[in-house]
């Protein structure tokens, strides 16, 4: 899995890093980035929920191909 978060549309508005905690996080201007570790998903389920609860669509999941 690949997670990336487009910077240029990202608001702060947060809300995929309180969905996946475990994932995301907001950096000092408050907008979204990935901890460390993170762009694998890091195996949490919530990924996909935290992508699909940005206001603003900045969050892309994909499936890496094996």
């Amino acid at each position: 899995m690949s997670i990336s978060i487009d910077k240029d549309v990202c608001i702060g508005a947060g809300q995929c890093a309180l969905t996946a905690p475990g994932v995301f996080t907001q950096d000092d201007d408050g907008y979204s980035e990935l901890l460390p570790g993170g762009q694998e998903g890091g195996g949490d389920p919530l990924v996909r929920e935290a992508a699909r609860a940005c206001p603003v669509g900045a969050i892309t999941v994909t499936e890496d191909e094996r």
